[in-house]
């Protein structure tokens, strides 16, 4: 670049002159003037200072990023003078300005710092977390094998400890074998020199015996010096050396009495050991089965459970060894299940073509019925279960006994609590099931809705995939009963059911009841084998002889095949006289309940409730000749009645309850006062009332309790 002058350089750099020789002179280039030019060394050598005088505290070695330059121009401006008119002024402007650039560079440097800056941070924050996750690990790691080390360590204290009784016991066990073989040794040496012999019996004394030495013939009696004689007490009579471990058959229940016989013990030496195993019991107290085999193992003997149905078992297996007996196809026994007025009654009176419903105290089934029905394609047994909530266990009982369930589910209800419960007795039993929807015949049945329902407690029908037959029916107009008795003689023969009717009978007690006219009924199924009257049942530990037998129609039978319903003892009204029994009859199974609810009820202590009716604040004492001290007081909640029991509260503790003596108003004798109201109030066989207390009156009354 060409030389050119300060004044020059000034104008094309737009600064002032005087500034940029300042400038220079501050760059090391000295002795110029406005007129004086400068090279390009010299040029170098401002631009060099000026980026170091610009450059930012901590900048880089290059002279930093930024640049700043200032300017000043002045000129010159005319304005009106002073002195007449016409004249002007020259007045001289000096306007400086400042611009100052930044490198590109410099401002990602800056970027590139601050994101690095940020990124330490960050790592430093991250470090911190790490540090402090260690830690917390280190710390439960800590904590684990410390408690390892206090799990060991309490297990070998244990186990020291269960060596060390280990080892007592043993030494124990031999101190007290020494002692027994040397008892034994010292009872079996016979004495020398005598004519008894030293076995001992269990009471200590031994038995006397003729020396085998010595004959049996009778001496001469001799003369013997008078003297005290000296008698041996041991005879030869000696303990079991071993202890006799008997077999003890425990039934499901016995008496402490009865369990000490079977054992052969006192039952005192038993009801002894019972309180040294924690159990406190009495000679007729009756014992659980558990109870009696712990006690049983305790005293060193064997215990053999015996349930009630073993010696039905036992008759069971000698009836099925009678030898090779034939099998006929037998009918199936089917419940009808459901919820309660889904007309599961109705359903199988239609079948029956009788009216069981109108049977029924209240409507409703209280019983398990069994019936006998014919159908075209055979017999089929139903079961009559009741649906309300109280008969739980008489549904799970027929379930038990059947081998088909008939599911009824009303098309205009769907499921209901008592549906879900059948079906959860029907997957209990594992029996198979269908589905019976009833009342179609009502505008309002949708069948599909009781589908859905039951899907989603996983009964499928098969025309949706499934294995349940789902028939629609109706009691009222008799559509699909005959499919429904179909669908269950197919089940049946699926199931291939069979029973010996040669054998002797056996089935299930469907339940028992106490008939007026014929005493306690029995209605039975005959699952095998041939029931007949006269026959000899048994049932759990009762046994009876069959007086009678009746159908389902109330007529009398002589006997009753495989799936016959017979499911009676006049002894009833004997021991109801006996013993003295109360009896009461009802038709209606909540008249039961009500009855025993009241009568429990009547025999509950009444409730008594205290009802606050007054409060009196005391606000003077006074004392009165006649009546003694008497309290004035200003009623500020309630009313305060003169017959009504009180209490005295002073700093809201009661220190006193009894009645009112007086009641006055101003001179006046009163029954009450009422809110807001002075009075007198003389409190009965108490003179320590106080200004401040409150006298607080209330009510008592008996509120009679029920179940």
């Amino acid at each position: 670049m060409a030389e050119v002058s300060v004044k020059q350089l000034a104008d094309v750099v737009k600064t002032d002159v005087k500034r940029l020789l300042e400038q220079l002179a501050e760059a090391g280039v000295s002795g110029k003037d406005a007129e004086s030019s400068i090279n390009d060394e010299e040029k170098s050598l401002l631009l060099a200072y000026l980026r170091r005088s610009h450059a930012p505290a901590g900048g880089s070695s290059a002279g930093g990023g930024k640049i700043t330059l200032k300017r000043k121009t002045t000129s010159e401006i005319r304005v009106p003078g002073g002195a007449g008119r016409g004249t002007t002024k020259t007045v001289n402007v000096e306007v400086r300005r400042k611009r100052t650039y930044v490198k590109r560079t410099a401002v990602l440097e800056e970027e590139q710092k601050r994101v690095e800056e940020e990124q330490a941070v960050r790592e430093a924050e991250e470090a911190r977390i790490k540090a402090e996750k260690d830690a917390r690990e280190a710390e439960a790691d800590e904590a684990q094998r410390v408690r390892e080390a206090e799990a060991a360590k309490v297990k070998d204290e244990e186990a020291k400890r269960k060596a060390e009784e280990d080892a007592q016991r043993k030494v124990l066990d031999d101190a007290r074998k020494r002692a027994e073989d040397e008892r034994r040794a010292a009872t079996a040496a016979p004495a020398k020199g005598r004519a008894d012999d030293s076995r001992q019996t269990r009471y200590g004394r031994k038995e006397l015996h003729v020396a085998s030495d010595k004959s049996g013939k009778r001496r001469k009696k001799q003369k013997v010096r008078s003297g005290p004689v000296r008698v041996d007490s041991q005879h030869g009579f000696e303990r079991p050396t071993a202890p006799v471990v008997r077999e003890v058959t425990i039934p499901e229940t016995i008496t402490v009495a009865e369990l000490a016989q079977k054992m052969a013990v006192k039952a005192t030496d038993l009801i002894k050991a019972m309180m040294g195993m924690g159990m406190m019991a009495t000679i007729n107290q009756v014992i659980d089965q558990d109870t009696a085999t712990l006690v049983v193992e305790e005293l060193g003997h064997k215990a053999k459970a015996l349930k009630d149905s073993d010696i039905e078992d036992v008759i069971a297996a000698m009836g099925g060894e009678a030898g090779e007996v034939e099998h006929v196809a037998r009918p199936p026994v089917v419940t009808i299940m459901g919820h309660v007025d889904h007309g599961k009654t109705s359903l199988l009176d239609h079948i029956r073509s009788t009216r069981v419903a109108a049977g029924e105290a209240g409507g409703i089934t209280q019983h398990i019925g069994a019936y006998h029905v014919k159908h075209t394609k055979g017999l089929i047994t139903f079961l009559d279960t009741p649906g309300h909530a109280a008969f739980t266990a008489m549904r799970a009982r027929g379930a038990q006994v059947t081998d088909v369930v008939v599911l009824v589910v009303a098309a205009d209800d769907g499921v209901m609590p008592q549906t879900i419960e059948a079906i959860q007795h029907s997957r209990a039993a594992e029996v198979p099931m269908i589905v019976a929807i009833t009342k179609v015949d009502k505008p309002e049945a949708d069948i599909d809705r009781v589908k859905n329902e039951l899907v989603k407690h996983e009964v499928v029908p098969e025309d949706w995939g499934g294995d349940v037959q789902f028939v629609g029916v109706s009691a009222h107009t008799g559509e699909g009963v005959d499919a429904l008795l179909d669908s269950i003689l197919l089940q049946a023969e699926v199931l291939e059911l069979q029973a010996a009717p040669k054998l002797p009978a056996s089935g299930f007690v469907i339940e028992s009841t106490l008939d007026r006219g014929r005493g306690p009924v029995a209605t039975i199924l005959v699952q095998n084998g041939t029931l007949k009257k006269g026959d000899m049942l048994l049932a759990g530990s009762e046994y009876g002889r069959v007086k009678a037998m009746f159908n389902e129609a109330g007529e009398a039978v002589e006997s009753a095949g495989p799936s016959m319903p017979a499911r009676a003892d006049a002894g009833a009204k004997r021991i109801i006289s006996e013993h003295g029994l109360d009896l009461h009859y009802y038709s209606v199974i909540y008249d039961a309940i009500d009855e025993v609810k009241r009568a429990v009820s009547g025999m509950l202590a009444p409730e008594i409730r205290e009802t606050i009716i007054g409060i009196a604040q005391v606000r003077e004492v006074f004392s009165s000749p006649k009546f003694g001290q008497i309290a004035g007081c200003l009623v500020v909640e309630g009313t305060i009645k003169r017959s009504a029991p009180i209490r005295v509260l002073r700093d809201n503790i009661v220190i006193y309850e009894g009645e009112l003596e007086s009641l006055r108003r101003f001179k006046d004798d009163v029954n009450k006062v009422e809110a807001g109201t002075e009075c007198g109030i003389g409190v009965k066989n108490y003179t320590d009332v106080r200004a401040g207390d409150q006298i607080e009156v209330f009510e008592r009354t008996e509120v009679r309790r029920t179940l």
